[in-house]
């Protein structure tokens, strides 16, 4: 397509140059101006297009704030590190439901689990929202290239890699399933529990090879190569990690980060927990620690930061490539990790909790036109806002029946006012129900009948003394029991 505002330019300086007795005739001033006008037309035509942010969306399974970035004394994670300088790192950032499927669809629908109906590993979102715009169908309705490499939607980890298990076919042009050696070295591993049904269990191994041999190695790989190939074409692309999701595998190098005398962990007795209501500890069964003994969980907490750290590697790699193809200028990168993930604390192991450690996990939005960079936001946000934000981010309108709020005030001013609370869910058969302030937390279970907890987090950030009883705080237990009972409607 021609310029027409560089040949109205040009028309205009040669004319300048011409002698002073030599003026154009008004037929001809007439053809200027409309060459002018249709030049700042087509170039402010061109000028959007080029315009229009790409958004790079790194998902990472099972991973909790031991991070540098979010102030881990010894996890080493450089480059989300760099990631979070580049942008805003949320530091109070809540899934709606601390396992990987009800999470992932809530996240990618901009729906709570009461609405998308899954509250599980099986259920796909579509059975009840069949008509559902997800986050990159939206972009891809826009005239997006949308592609996916790994687990963005949920399936089973291990038993699932190479497949496309839960995954959601409107949402993308392009699915990637890689499969690396980890799969093939799976009778390697050393198992600290029998397996579930699903095939997990306790489990780690230090694997030979190197890192690009491994499915995560393979991830950052083909996401390099979907980069290079969209890159001169608006993209949503999305790079689903797989650790440190169980089984722990990771090339050795990473363990040796971690010298295991270095490793220190939650020690009890927890004999706190023996006074809360028995549906605290349901994630964690036998409890506590699923009945391994302290070197074994030593050992784990070793194997899940080595995980951490070779996953760092990892986004290192793409954001290499993303400086290295020009694109760092116009795209918007998001870090998210899909729930949080206990390795000891209230002797718990894993996720499915409502305490802190499972609730919260990473979030960090580098958004290139924010105001403010490299700052942490204090603020209480969910994962329901991410959907939403990358709308706004991109001129693009969201369906209106989304259940979060835009986080862009927050990328402008990490510490702008902001009064949402965070909610979070889960079953065991028995409900139950969250709420995350600035600084409480309230809990109940099946509408108070199985018991409640609160915690103040100023006075008790490790949530050790639930105060669910104490006559000084039974103003905050009704006014947060009522945010509870208007967000589910109970």
């Amino acid at each position: 397509m021609p310029n027409y505002f560089q040949l109205a330019f040009f028309q205009q300086s040669s004319r300048r140059r011409q002698p002073f007795d030599r003026k154009p005739c008004a037929a001809s001033n007439l053809l200027l101006k409309i060459v002018c006008v249709l030049g700042l037309m087509f170039f402010a035509s061109d000028s959007t297009a080029a315009e229009k942010p790409n958004i790079l969306f790194i998902a990472v399974d099972d991973l909790n704030n031991d991070l540098g970035t979010y102030g881990h004394p010894l996890v080493k994670t450089p480059n989300i590190d760099r990631l979070a300088k580049m942008g805003t790192q949320f530091d109070r950032a809540y899934c709606q439901y601390p396992i990987c499927n009800p999470s992932r669809a809530s996240m990618m629908t901009g729906l709570r689990p009461g609405t998308t109906k899954v509250n599980d590993l099986a259920k796909h979102f579509r059975k009840a929202l069949p008509d559902v715009v997800t986050l990159p169908q939206l972009f891809r309705n826009n005239g997006y290239y949308a592609a996916r490499v790994g687990k963005i939607y949920h399936y089973h980890v291990p038993n699932d890699i190479g497949k496309n298990g839960l995954d959601d076919a409107p949402s993308w042009d392009h699915r990637v399933n890689p499969i690396g050696r980890d799969k093939a070295d799976e009778h390697l591993i050393v198992r600290l529990t029998k397996p579930t049904a699903g095939g997990v269990s306790l489990s780690y191994l230090r694997a030979e090879g190197e890192d690009e041999e491994q499915t995560d190695g393979m991830v950052a790989t083909e996401t390099i190569k979907l980069l290079e190939a969209n890159k001169d074409k608006p993209f949503f692309i999305a790079a689903g990690f797989y650790r440190p999701h169980l089984p722990f595998i990771a090339p050795k190098k990473y363990f040796d980060l971690y010298p295991i005398d270095k490793v220190e962990v939650a020690r009890g007795p927890f004999d706190y927990m023996k006074k809360l209501p028995p549906l605290a500890m349901a994630s964690t069964k036998p409890w506590p620690w699923m009945g391994i003994t302290e070197e074994q969980l030593r050992d784990s907490t070793q194997a899940y930061w080595a995980c951490i750290s070779f996953m760092d590697a990892q986004v290192g790699r793409i954001l290499e490539a993303v400086e290295r193809l020009d694109l760092a200028r116009n795209t918007i990168i998001v870090l998210w990790g899909d729930h949080g993930y206990h390795m000891g604390d209230h002797g718990l192991l894993r996720k499915k909790s409502l305490f802190e450690t499972s609730a919260r996990s990473p979030l960090i939005i580098v958004a290139p036109g924010a105001k403010n960079k490299g700052k942490a936001s204090p603020r209480v946000v969910e994962f329901v806002d991410i959907y939403p934000t990358l709308a706004e981010l991109a001129g693009l309108t969201p369906p209106n029946d989304l259940e979060g709020k835009s986080l862009k005030p927050l990328l402008d001013n990490p510490a702008a006012t902001w009064d949402r609370p965070a909610f979070t869910e889960i079953s065991y058969g028995y409900l139950g129900y969250s709420v995350r302030t600035a600084r409480y937390r309230y809990i109940e279970w099946e509408k108070g009948e199985k018991g409640a907890q609160l915690y103040d987090y100023d006075t008790d950030p490790e949530e050790k003394r639930n105060l669910i009883d104490d006559p000084k705080h039974a103003k905050i237990v009704t006014e947060l029991q009522a945010l509870v009972r208007k967000n589910w409607a109970n």
